[in-house]
């Protein structure tokens, strides 16, 4: 096996989490901080929410860092949780720092889905007639608009924070370098944002190098940058993407090329 690393992209502890476990998988890695997450400066629409918090029938979380936003105002207001309100988060891993952080029972895509997206937990048939509940939507500044508008669609009165923002980093020389010789094992990436923000540094051999990404979705966006190889894991947990980036791997170690062949 080569010393090339495995890059990954995602931000703060749930990269180190990743990072591990990749690492335990046998892996080189290697961070990329693609973006900064930064908690936005509390609203008067902000506040208004946590003081009324009650009043909400479900809250949808769409990341870990929007959970670990929503905990730590709802620390500030409410000593005690309310009860009546449902959570539901558009994965696992939002999913478990909602749990962790308020000790709630989460709604998760249901696993016939196949992926953790958006898409995926609008399946859910607790989601398919909102008439008139109020609904609290907890997300970053921007990003795509599908969750709230199918939610309002359906008839939700709906509530949408933006408690984050996401500041693009450029890469480091050295990585800006690594991207674009390809010179990786493979590119981690769970988040359309940061593919395209990294595109721009990823040419020739790097857009042949195994792209591991988190649902069908950001493999449809990875085609259409001109990524040659994305793989698909079933989910964004550190598991999921481990488990596609061990398979990718093993891909490509049991190719022939021509050199094998006369060497044979």
């Amino acid at each position: 096996m080569d010393a090339q690393p495995v890059v990954i992209t995602r931000p703060g502890e749930r990269g180190d989490v990743l990072a591990a476990a990749i690492e335990a998988s046998g892996l080189p890695v290697a961070r990329l901080e693609a973006l900064r997450l930064e908690a936005l400066p509390e609203t008067p629409a902000q506040r208004a929410a946590w003081l009324d918090f009650d009043q909400f029938r479900r809250v949808v979380v769409v990341s870990p860092f929007a959970a670990e936003c929503l905990a730590d105002a709802l620390d500030r207001y409410w000593p005690q949780l309310p009860v009546g309100i449902d959570y539901y988060a558009v994965g696992a891993a939002t999913a478990a720092a909602l749990h962790q952080a308020l000790g709630v029972r989460v709604h998760v895509p249901p696993a016939t889905a196949g992926e953790d997206t958006s898409e995926a937990l609008l399946q859910l048939g607790s989601l398919q007639r909102l008439d008139g509940e109020k609904i609290l939507l907890v997300a970053g500044e921007g990003g795509r608009t599908l969750l709230a508008e199918t939610l309002a669609a359906r008839g939700a009165r709906l509530t949408r924070l933006a408690v984050y923002r996401r500041t693009p980093l450029s890469p480091s020389p050295d990585m800006q370098r690594r991207l674009a010789r390809g010179d990786f094992r493979a590119l981690v990436v769970s988040s359309g944002e940061i593919l395209e923000h990294l595109a721009r540094w990823c040419t020739g051999a790097a857009l042949n190098q195994p792209l591991i990404v988190s649902s069908a979705r950001l493999a449809t966006l990875a085609g259409k940058l001109g990524f040659r190889a994305p793989v698909v894991a079933s989910g964004a947990t550190p598991t999921a993407l481990t488990t596609a980036l061990a398979a990718a791997c093993h891909s490509q170690e049991a190719d022939v090329d021509q050199d094998d062949l006369e060497k044979g």
